[in-house]
């Protein structure tokens, strides 16, 4: 056992805490605080997740996170380039599927740009010749016939006084359907987040909307999980990298569990809208409530 990992023991036992407890409190796998005390790191999953394991075991402890780090840095691994460089080259290929992409319509730019220019002409002679007198206008108004042309305004039908009332009644109907539509676009409402005893959980109400579509942009290494209430992954659980959007539409189960292993590193937004943290901890449970319309 390490000078660390000793105390580090002796603050959870003089807290009380048993392993199990500490588990429950920090959502870390009881063999992960076992391999902290013991000083095997082997077992992590990566030397970032060791540094953010012992710092959540030190805030749960009631111990200082820097301290410790300033303290037993000769003991605690520090994150190596050459792993994140690893794990990036691991990542899927997104980046240089858009880069391909991106060659593609370059090449085909100047075809799409052809075609365009072509599009305007026709357009622009349509309008020319839309507009143009036609040759029986030209020889009526050569001639001077001009009792063709009053024939023809006195034939115009007259507009009634029930059209225009008809159109004025239109009117406001039309505007009170716009006025509504601008009222359900700015009708949902989250709650302020309610921090549960954990000191992890933090619960949002979301209303004034039927629908609950979660979506979640990774901005670094982060590990993201969504469940239902039952418990039930949603998402392929696992860790993401920077770039990555997990995203799922709750709507269904109207509850989501949003497990967030770096919160500083993913921003989460319910049908486009952030949801703003309202503690400052390394590892998050953000559930989110869909409530029943009245």
């Amino acid at each position: 056992m390490t000078e660390l990992g000793t105390r580090l023991k002796e603050a959870r036992l003089s807290k009380g805490y048993s392993l199990d407890d500490l588990q429950e409190i920090t959502k870390i796998q009881k063999r992960y605080l076992v391999g902290i005390e013991e000083g095997n790191y082997s077992m992590m999953p990566g030397t970032f997740y060791v540094r953010a394991f012992i710092k959540q075991y030190a805030e749960a402890v009631g111990l200082d996170p820097d301290e410790i780090f300033e303290q037993y840095k000769h003991e605690i691994p520090s994150q190596q380039t050459e792993e994140v460089a690893q794990s990036f080259s691991q990542s899927p290929t997104r980046k240089r599927l858009k880069t391909t992409s991106t060659n593609k319509l370059m090449e085909s730019l100047p075809k799409y740009v052809v075609i365009l220019f072509i599009i305007i002409i026709i357009g622009v002679l349509w309008f020319f010749f839309s507009h143009r007198p036609s040759s029986e206008d030209e020889s009526v108004t050569e001639n001077g016939d001009s009792f063709e042309y009053e024939e023809t305004q006195l034939q115009t039908p007259p507009v009634k006084d029930n059209e225009e009332n008809e159109e004025t009644e239109e009117e406001p109907a039309a505007n009170e359907e716009e006025e509504n539509e601008e009222e359900e676009e700015t009708g949902q409402v989250i709650s302020a987040g309610e921090v549960q005893p954990d000191g992890v959980t933090t619960i949002y109400n979301l209303s004034g909307t039927d629908k609950m579509h979660i979506r979640v942009e990774v901005l670094g290494d982060t590990w993201v999980s969504i469940r239902d209430a039952n418990g039930n992954e949603q998402v392929q659980p696992g860790i993401y990298k920077q770039g990555d959007v997990v995203e799922h539409d709750s709507t269904a189960n109207g509850y989501a569990r949003i497990r967030l292993g770096f919160s500083n590193n993913a921003k989460v937004f319910v049908n486009d809208e952030e949801i703003k943290y309202v503690q400052n901890v390394t590892t998050q449970n953000i559930i989110i409530q869909l409530s029943e319309e009245q």
